[in-house]
């Protein structure tokens, strides 16, 4: 089939790939001059399935309230809020029901697992070389963060997920550089979880796709698909004029503006989004650094040895300005960092070599992203990963791609198609 792919972040490319792969004649289309411009720039860089869960979970619309008035608060809802993020979050607090919780994330977790065992695939079968590194360590700060993780550990165990639930002294021999002075009372060892340069990774897979076959067209807008011929894409690059170019098959993986453009086919997706912040600096002393990534429980943030650098990454924030990069949100990162790993990275007074990064998640209210057939004609979805699109990108592109080749995925889908957003 002749398919266009709209979007070329972490989803998008991963799934031309696996389509190209299949022997489709396939071209991306991308607004950005690159691939992984956006959401897939500069997130965290975590893969721990055991820990992809919803954001619309019990006792998080209290969380939320609590952290208005905390200067370090790991989730937070900024003015202004637009009437759609108003509406998001109406439909987000009715997702946080128990019984919607745990049907979400178990969804959310058989992707992700799926998804990993794709992401070794490729990485295997490609030969990928990008900055990665094995192991995770969630960081317990007081006997209060140690009560609070316990039902988290039932639902690792449940998940069959290896762990292991260690003291200080033993952390720190999983972690050399760990601070000394600062004081935690254990930590949650998953020594087969691990983090990954999504963006590195995404421009590999761009040359993986573009060897099997893909083309890419970058700087190029795709306006709102047609009722009367959806798989016919109008397209526009700079001031020219609007052209043509007919498919087989589209494929949604555009992020934000893919609410935009499926709306005249008479989808109403619900997608916001919750902004995510990072700082990249290089490694000032390997010794002082992590060797593979930790998190923060208390304040969410992660710190991930990313080859040569540093990344520190954290916040959920819904609302206020997308150009905006918040102090508060940034100086939360900088004092993670340094209360775990002083010295490890080089944080000129300048920020000359310090890489800080704001980025929009598109996100659905109840957590899970839509996979699979929309109902239009010739128009496939594979959207609204949220924060976890590195974490299930690779297994949401290999499904797309099986049921696009009218193949049954070696993944249960339920819970995960558009009749989920109907109902």
């Amino acid at each position: 089939m002749r398919v266009a792919v709209i979007g070329a972040g972490i989803v998008g490319v991963t799934t031309a790939y696996e389509l190209a792969a299949d022997g489709h004649q396939v071209t991306v289309f991308e607004r950005r001059g690159a691939v992984a411009e956006e959401t897939s720039f500069a997130n965290a860089g975590v893969v721990a399935p055991g820990y992809v869960t919803p954001w619309a979970a019990p006792g998080m619309p209290s969380k939320v309230l609590r952290y208005l008035l905390s200067r370090h608060a790991p989730v937070r809802v900024t003015w202004p809020l637009t009437a759609g993020e108003l509406g998001w979050m109406w439909h987000w607090w009715r997702a946080c029901r128990l019984d919607t919780y745990l049907a979400n994330r178990a969804r959310l977790q058989r992707l992700a697992f799926y998804s990993r065992e794709r992401l070794h695939w490729l990485t295997d079968t490609l030969q990928l070389e990008y900055d990665r590194s094995p192991g995770y360590m969630v960081l317990l700060r007081s006997e209060k963060d140690q009560r609070l993780v316990q039902p988290g550990l039932q639902v690792l165990r449940d998940a069959g997920v290896t762990f292991r639930v260690i003291d200080a002294a033993t952390a720190r021999t999983v972690e050399p550089a760990l601070n000394p002075d600062t004081a935690f009372v254990g930590a949650i060892h998953l020594p087969e979880d691990e983090a990954g340069n999504c963006r590195q990774f995404a421009l590999l897979v761009k040359d993986a796709a573009r060897a099997a076959g893909a083309r890419f067209e970058f700087n190029t807008r795709v306006l709102p698909l047609d009722r009367a011929a959806p798989a016919t894409l109008h397209v526009q690059q700079g001031e020219a004029a609007p052209r043509t170019a007919a498919f087989d098959a589209v494929v949604v993986c555009g992020g934000l503006e893919s609410a935009a453009l499926l709306r005249p086919l008479g989808f109403r997706i619900r997608l916001a989004p919750v902004y995510g912040y990072s700082i990249s600096a290089p490694i000032r002393e390997s010794l002082n650094a992590p060797r593979s990534a930790v998190m923060d429980e208390r304040f969410k943030v992660a710190i991930a040895r990313l080859g040569q650098r540093v990344r520190v990454a954290g916040s959920a924030e819904i609302g206020g300005d997308p150009l905006h990069k918040r102090a508060a949100a940034l100086q939360t990162l900088y004092k993670v960092l340094h209360d775990w790993f002083p010295g490890a990275a080089q944080l000129s007074n300048t920020g000359a070599s310090v890489q800080e990064w704001k980025g929009a998640r598109p996100m659905l209210p109840d957590g899970p992203p839509v996979l699979g057939a929309s109902g239009a004609p010739g128009v496939w979805l594979n959207l609204g990963h949220g924060s976890s699109g590195w974490a299930l990108a690779c297994g949401s592109a290999r499904v797309v791609a099986d049921l696009m080749a009218g193949r049954a995925p070696l993944l249960d889908l339920e819970g995960l198609g558009i009749e989920r957003l109907a109902g």
